[in-house]
């Protein structure tokens, strides 16, 4: 009666095993153990409840989150309680001879061993794909970094080319309606050429508009000459032909040998000269005059443009304006660095403005 009762006991907890097993693994694996050793000291005999021994070792032994040392100890559980069972069960120790007792004991623990193997083989399996999916979810990551980055630098590149555009023409048609508005009524013949330069201007600002516009939503130059031209070096004359004629005077001077450059330093600049005429007719005062020096280098582009006027306020170019709207600076900074070169900006000793620009013509400097 009490062999019965302690090997219901033994079942009941065989049972917990298999009950219990995904949720707690390892300390299934204890329990199993414990009932195993448990089973042998008090002599219950093998029984169908055993079968829950082959069941933890392949689940402990397949299990991801289950720690390595608990599957080494199932393996050893696997190779050595079929042998102990089979050594303290067996009818007669002398009926059978020895290979015949070491054959069945191998016999029986094969279906254990190959349990673990089976579970180890699942657990090797599902950390490979776990790793590849986290590798997956990784490059997801970067590959979303990578467009948020893209993303701002688009949205950083569209800025400086409406601020360049929309500044530049919007200064010079301020500039020509007041000068109209003030000699209305005494010099009609000023007043419509002013109208004229007016007009003039804002269709170039259009042109320019249209061309952003397209390559935004095309995402490439039209070919059939819909829009203008991105502006390079050679359209520098021109502006600053458009800078005199709303008022400023410009001394504008080449040196060296003009020869072809990149597209990118021939975009930066045009753009930098036409940002610092603007913040000349922006800041410079009354009677404020400009000069623009070009120098082509064996391996540079130097450029200069300096004002004689009361120059901007301190705030104005070192933090991007007190209200921190001011950023042509910045601008030229940002469209500077991009190719590599560098942007000397600030007051010039006595009064006025000093801007100058080295742009590197290799790709390796």
């Amino acid at each position: 009666m009490r062999a019965k009762i302690v090997a219901l006991v033994l079942t009941l907890g065989l049972c917990l095993v298999i009950a219990l097993r995904r949720k707690y693994p390892v300390k299934m694996l204890l329990l199993a153990a414990a009932l195993g050793i448990g089973q042998l000291v008090l002599n219950i005999r093998p029984h169908p409840g055993d079968f829950a021994l082959l069941v933890i070792i392949y689940t402990v032994a397949s299990e991801t989150s289950a720690r390595r040392w608990a599957s080494r100890f199932a393996l050893v559980g696997a190779l050595l309680g079929p042998s102990l069972s089979q050594l303290r069960f067996r009818e007669n120790p002398v009926a059978l001879p020895l290979w015949a007792t070491l054959f069945f004991m191998g016999l029986l623990t094969v279906p254990f061993v190959l349990a673990w193997v089976l579970g180890d083989s699942i657990r090797t399996r599902r950390a490979y794909w776990a790793q590849l999916e986290e590798k997956a979810t990784r490059l997801e990551r970067e590959r979303e970094a990578q467009s948020r980055i893209a993303v701002a630098a688009e949205r950083a590149r569209i800025a400086r080319e409406l601020h360049d555009v929309v500044a530049h023409n919007v200064s010079v048609m301020v500039v020509q309606a007041d000068g109209a508005a003030y000699v209305m009524d005494t010099a009609p013949d000023q007043a419509r050429q002013a109208l004229e330069t007016i007009s003039g201007t804002g269709r170039q600002a259009l042109a320019e508009m249209r061309r952003l516009l397209g390559v935004l939503r095309t995402g490439e130059q039209a070919e059939g000459g819909e829009y203008v031209p991105q502006p390079g070096v050679e359209q520098l004359a021109d502006l600053i032909d458009q800078v005199r004629g709303a008022g400023l005077p410009v001394d504008f001077r080449v040196t060296g040998e003009p020869r072809a450059l990149p597209s990118s330093v021939e975009l930066t600049a045009y753009r930098i000269v036409q940002e610092a005429l603007t913040n000349t007719r922006k800041h410079g005062g009354p009677g404020v005059s400009a000069t623009v020096r070009l120098t082509y280098r064996d391996d540079d582009l130097d450029l200069l443009v300096e004002d004689d006027g009361r120059g901007a306020q301190h705030k104005l170019y070192e933090s991007g304006g007190e209200d921190g709207l001011g950023h042509g600076l910045i601008g030229m900074r940002e469209r500077v660095g991009m190719v590599g070169g560098l942007l000397d900006a600030g007051p010039r000793p006595g009064g006025g403005f000093r801007v100058n620009a080295v742009l590197p013509l290799k790709a390796d400097r």
